[in-house]
Formats: structure tokens, C-alpha cells, sequence
């Protein structure tokens, strides 16, 4: 595919939450992109989207959304969820990760999913980030997610915070930063990423007072990062890291883990960051934000985000060439 017009999977996520209703705000808002969603055409006409069917040879017309056709597994009603329809959200993933790897599609874009009703049709599944590393045979997924110049990387994401600690090893630390790192680069252009990491404790620490896993794990680490030519600022305390002074020089912050890094993005970008999982050989983008099950339906969900989450991964398409 072209670079100036890169051809976009999508897929709405959940079918009883507002993913699908917001495919309608794509309607000839990125041309000349190729937009195409990965779903049911039938769910995608009762929420008001209209697509013509993909033909990987033709474009449709001109700003005209494209969809590649999976079925429903059981009827959906908006606001309702329904353990039989996990296997069509896992199935579009599927679809369109592949379409990726195969040079189908030069990336994807994903809409809001439940973990819970994934989980309780027997699927163990614990998120995008686990699931397309795995699909696409990718040792060390980083989630980063981005509202404006802010960026925020976790070193840990579905974790129970009991097992946090556990999980940050010297080497899980080193190959997500290396990740980071070579993403800040190769997919944002950052010749010398200047990157910002939290500790894991309060005040980082305490010189040892209140847990050693900075003096442990996280400090060698970064010296020894720092020795290859890396700019690592850390451990600093999570409480004063997201300071307009420390952020005005940084490319990106690295925080231990989910609730620990993403309250503070969030609240300062809510509604149009974007999600970005690095260390995949593709590329993808998703939305800020949850299913939404209390507005499915009601057409008064907010876009913003779904539209910012493609915006990034047109971005992104073009930086790879």
C-alpha cells in the first residue's frame, strides 16, 4: 500500500457497547485513506454506518468506508452483553492482525472491548496488548499511551498490583525500555529519545526506607542503559515526575505499572489519547476509552478519541514509509 494513502483495518470491539456507532464519525473524514472495518455488515447498517464491501484490488469511492464481513455469533442489542459474541470480537482481531502481517492492511485500529464477557465465554483474556503479542509471535509488548506531546509507557499492565513487584525483573525492565526506546525512534522519528522513569515505591524508594526494588532493579539498570548511550532520567517519584518542568524535557515517561502512569494521562487527554502498542512487527492504535454499554445505542457517544486513534496510525504509516 501507498504511504500517502494507507489502507486502515478497524475493528468496532464489542457490538453491544458504542464501538460500532462511532465508526460513523470516520465517514470521508481521512481521505485519502482506505478505511476497513472488520465487522458485521448488518450490525455496522442498525448503528447508522455505511460501508461498501471490501475489495482489496478497488477502492470504494473516495472518503467511502469499506468493510470486510464477519459474522455475528448471536444477535446484539446495544447496552447488553453477551458471552456468545466473544469469539466474533476475537475473530475480527484475528482478521485483521493477519491482514496486517500479510501487507493487507498497513495497520489497525481498535475500538473498545469487555474483558469480563470475553473471559466468562471461557477465553482467557486479559487484553489487546497479550493478545496481539501473542497472535503476532512478539516477545515484549509495550503499551504506550499518548494525549498531545504527553506519552506514557508501562513497564507492567494487567497485573493485580499484589503481583507488581514480582513482575519488574532486571531483564523485563531492560527489554521494555530497549522497546521503547527503538519505537521512540523508528516509529517517531526521536533520534535520541530523552526518556523519564518512575520508581516503583513512594518517593522512589526512600534511599531504601519504603522498598528496594529501585536500588535492587531499577537503578543498575538504567546505569547500565545509560553506559549504551541511552537518556534515562530515574527513578524519580511517580507523585513529582509528571511536572510541566521534568515533562518540557522528556520524549516519554516509563511508569512500573497500569494506575500508576495512565490516571495522569487521562486526565490530562481524556477523550482523544490513543493507545499504541509498541514492539509489534505492526501497527496499532485504539481508543482511550471503555465500551461505554450505558450510551450504546444512543448515538451521544464522543468520537474524539476513535478519530485521533486512526489520525495516529495514518501518522505512524507514514513515519515506517
Amino acid at each position: 500500500m501507498s504511504a500517502k494513502a494507507p489502507c486502515i483495518a478497524i475493528t468496532p470491539g464489542e457490538p453491544a457497547g458504542i464501538g460500532p456507532e462511532l465508526i460513523t464519525a470516520l465517514q470521508g473524514a481521512f481521505e485519502p485513506a482506505r478505511l476497513v472495518i472488520v465487522a458485521d455488515p448488518a450490525l455496522l447498517a442498525e448503528r447508522g454506518v455505511k460501508a461498501q464491501p471490501f475489495n482489496p484490488h478497488h477502492a470504494a469511492q473516495s472518503g467511502q468506508l469499506e468493510v470486510l464481513p464477519v459474522d455475528l455469533r448471536a444477535a446484539a442489542t446495544p447496552g447488553v452483553l453477551n458471552p456468545a459474541n466473544a469469539e466474533y470480537v476475537l475473530e475480527t482481531l484475528r482478521i485483521a492482525a493477519h491482514g496486517c502481517l500479510d501487507g493487507l492492511f498497513d495497520a489497525m485500529v481498535t475500538g473498545p472491548i469487555h474483558k469480563g464477557v470475553i473471559n466468562d465465554a471461557g477465553q482467557p483474556f486479559s487484553g489487546h496488548t497479550e493478545f496481539l503479542a501473542e497472535l503476532t509471535h512478539a516477545s515484549t509488548p509495550v503499551m504506550m499511551l499518548v494525549a498531545d506531546t504527553l506519552r506514557v509507557a508501562l513497564v507492567t499492565t494487567h497485573l493485580p498490583l499484589r503481583d507488581v513487584a514480582q513482575a519488574i525483573t532486571p531483564t523485563a525492565l531492560e527489554q521494555v525500555i530497549r522497546v521503547l526506546h527503538a519505537d521512540l525512534q523508528t516509529r517517531f522519528g526521536i533520534s535520541q529519545p530523552r526518556i523519564l522513569v518512575a520508581g516503583l515505591n513512594p518517593h522512589a524508594g526512600e534511599s531504601g526506607h519504603m522498598g528496594d526494588e529501585e536500588i535492587q532493579v531499577i537503578h543498575p539498570v538504567l546505569a547500565r542503559l545509560r553506559d549504551s548511550g541511552m537518556q534515562l532520567t530515574g527513578p524519580l517519584p511517580a507523585d513529582t515526575l509528571f511536572t510541566p518542568k521534568l515533562l518540557a524535557q522528556a520524549d516519554a515517561v516509563l511508569a512500573m505499572y497500569h494506575d500508576q502512569g495512565l490516571p495522569v494521562l487521562k486526565y490530562a487527554g481524556f477523550g482523544h489519547a490513543v493507545n499504541i502498542t509498541l514492539g509489534l512487527p505492526i501497527i496499532r492504535t485504539s481508543v482511550d476509552h471503555g465500551t461505554a454499554l450505558d450510551l450504546a445505542g444512543q448515538g451521544q457517544a464522543d468520537s474524539s478519541s476513535l478519530c485521533a486513534a486512526v489520525e495516529q496510525a495514518i501518522q505512524l504509516c507514514a513515519a515506517s514509509g
